[in-house]
């Protein structure tokens, strides 16, 4: 057993920074429910918005994006549409919602990727949020007894063993055959994620049905002398049955970048909560993608971060770095 370990962070931020003047800010949300009832399909929900603010003058909306997805029990795609509407979006109705997605979208909607798109960050996420939803059942087992019965017949013997930090050798989230011996408690009530004084803060969100899950994003970039600074946050959420928010993984993330090459010159990664107390482990792994060029970023975090070097939910929130320069064309000169 891994010792000597504090407890797991449970310090989620309260209120999403202030918006500098001369940046811009990139904010995403996916809502994760079941309109039929669990264990039907889900809906996923995706908003997302690039958001100027200038040194002078009011805020600009630079680009929206809406995403609309059900998936079925295999997280196969059964519809998905956009607004605004996408060409070639319905060819990936069929594909899993895992790494084969992200295949078909490259394939299909490559100028999505290359462009860097609200839209294509909203898409990537369908493989983490179809992964990640099935934890509202545990918030809700002692609720209702069809959602216990449901937990007790699942996939319990799987081995876990390396997949992640959090999962290591002598992890004491597991057995001696390396299967997962509890599910973490280490979920922490939350504000809204926009801050009341400022209306731009972030995009509207989607309202949240009883049982629903929730992923969030931000990214803040601006310029300094010859860098793009950055400033994230990432969030995975979960409605509890008195109607509570809390977050169960999140995310701070800092960096800088060299706006000529794009080279990752500093990246930092502050776990603010996690599952267990091996899995800020892997935050110090962020560094190692220094020297990088910042848009391999997708690529890049899957190579170098990996089994117990890596926490999933570290490498979805340093992947979505890679369209900081993006965000960063439209920063004022």
């Amino acid at each position: 057993m891994v010792t000597d370990l504090a407890p797991p962070p449970s310090d989620p931020v309260a209120l999403p920074p202030a918006r500098r003047p001369g940046s811009v800010r990139r904010t995403s949300t996916v809502l994760m429910s079941w309109p039929g009832g669990l264990g039907t399909d889900l809906l996923l929900q995706g908003r997302a918005r690039d958001l100027l603010t200038p040194v002078d003058g009011t805020p600009a909306v630079l680009v929206e994006s809406e995403l609309t997805a059900l998936t079925g029990r295999e997280r196969d795609i059964k519809r998905i549409e956009s607004d605004p509407p996408v060409a070639g979006l319905d060819k990936l109705v069929g594909s899993r919602a895992g790494g084969n997605l992200r295949k078909s979208i490259n394939a299909e909607l490559s100028e999505q990727r290359e462009n860097g798109t609200p839209l294509y960050l909203l898409l990537d996420d369908l493989a983490g949020a179809t992964l990640i939803s099935g934890f509202a059942m545990f918030r809700w087992a002692e609720v209702i007894p069809e959602i216990g019965e449901r937990i007790k017949a699942g996939s319990q013997g799987r081995i876990m063993l390396g997949t992640c930090s959090g999962f290591r050798e002598g992890s004491a989230a597991l057995n001696p055959d390396g299967t997962l011996n509890h599910v973490s408690k280490n979920t922490v009530r939350t504000a809204p994620l926009d801050d009341p004084a400022d209306p731009y803060s972030w995009h509207e969100v989607h309202p949240n049905p009883e049982i629903a899950m929730r992923r969030a994003r931000r990214i803040d970039v601006w310029a300094e002398g010859d860098a793009t600074v950055i400033d994230a946050m990432f969030r995975d959420s979960v409605w509890n049955p008195e109607g509570e928010e809390e977050v169960l993984h999140e995310y701070q993330m800092t960096g800088r970048a060299d706006r000529a090459t794009g080279i990752l010159q500093e990246v930092e990664a502050i776990p603010r909560v996690l599952p267990y107390s091996e899995c800020p482990l892997a935050a110090p792994n962020a560094s190692w993608l220094v020297g990088t060029d910042i848009t391999a970023l997708r690529t890049e975090v899957l190579e170098r971060l990996r089994s117990s070097d890596c926490c999933t939910h570290l490498n979805d929130a340093l992947r979505s770095l890679a369209e900081v320069p993006v965000l960063a064309a439209a920063l004022p000169r």
